[in-house]
């Protein structure tokens, strides 16, 4: 089994990450009963999502000599954009393989950014591909969405904020696309709250991680079942050899939502929390607001809302079908 990531990891890249990271809130969500839920508000990151604690904490953290060979990076948006900022930052070349499905919003904001685009099928084989070439053909470092462990130590700062501020919470409930989210953020809530329960959540039509949970090895879905989902951040095929050995010895199971329950909580987030949620950033107050008959017992749940980069017409017709 691959070597897990550490609370020391985890530690280490919320040093890279100061000053530069928003140390997020956790922003109450209203409920009718006495459970209390509240929203790890990444979409208030620079880059609109956590994408950017994995990619600043890998990129600072390479030696000099590295850096200024360049980045490339794989990504369905959210980290392509993290990495383009860290990049323009740190004043570092970046190359970023993007499938042509993904959202305008999200490739136009890479481009803003200074990164320059490779287009691929929306496939993760095309993806890794097309990278791992330009990495050797350039020398430019990769800096993967999930399957590395500086990445993972990044994403885990969400969860040592969570379990900081709120020590004594019950449930933590997160979305899960490659893993490195999930990950992350229950290496370091166990640690430090053992008592705590960590769910990964999915769309149902995406749901390779929870399917790859109950085999007991990752299992792969095809590209044209996950492109189903209007989840875009949650597409990806399968999870890595590193992301389901966290996600075996660390999450506590993985529950799905529909799409329609992703709209109607995309839709609550904005009303009733007054915070924009992109799909994939809805999915587990979704879980929370349309499962709780299939989650662990809670008082205080937190519920990780990963990004808030939807595409304007999608967000537009969310909002007009309440």
């Amino acid at each position: 089994m691959p070597a897990l990531v550490t609370l020391a990891d985890v530690e280490r890249a919320a040093g890279l990450l100061a000053g530069t990271a928003v140390r997020t809130p956790l922003v109450p969500f209203p409920t009718s009963t006495e459970e209390r839920l509240l929203l790890k508000a990444e979409s208030l990151q620079p880059v609109g999502a956590f994408k950017l604690r994995g990619a600043y904490a890998t990129i600072a953290g390479l030696p000099a000599e590295e850096r200024a060979k360049g980045v490339v990076a794989h990504s369905s948006g959210n980290h392509a954009q993290a990495v383009a900022w860290t990049a323009r930052a740190l004043g570092v070349r970046c190359v970023l393989v993007i499938p042509h499905t993904t959202p305008g919003v999200k490739v136009e904001a890479c481009m803003a950014l200074g990164a320059e685009i490779v287009y691929v099928e929306p496939t993760l084989e095309s993806r890794v591909e097309t990278a791992d070439k330009l990495a050797a053909a350039h020398g430019f470092t990769l800096v993967p969405p999930f399957d590395d462990p500086r990445v993972i130590a990044g994403q885990g700062t969400v969860g040592l904020e969570i379990v900081q501020d709120e020590p004594h919470l019950d449930l933590v409930l997160v979305p899960v696309s490659g893993g490195g989210l999930v990950s992350g953020v229950a290496v370091a809530v166990k640690a430090l709250n053992p008592r705590a329960k960590v769910i990964g959540v999915e769309p149902e039509l995406a749901a390779d991680a929870r399917d790859s949970l109950r085999a007991g090895r990752p299992v792969q879905w095809a590209a044209e079942d996950t492109g189903r989902t209007m989840a875009d951040a949650l597409r990806v095929q399968r999870l890595s050899d590193l992301t389901f050995a966290h996600v075996r010895e660390l999450v506590d199971d993985i529950v799905t939502v529909s799409e329609d329950e992703i709209r109607l909580t995309m839709r609550r987030i904005a009303r009733e929390a007054r915070l924009i949620a992109e799909p994939g950033g809805a999915v587990a107050t979704a879980a929370f607001l349309y499962r709780r008959a299939e989650l662990p017992p809670a008082r205080t749940t937190a519920a990780v809302l990963s990004g808030g980069n939807v595409d304007p017409a999608l967000f537009l017709d969310v909002l007009r079908q309440g």
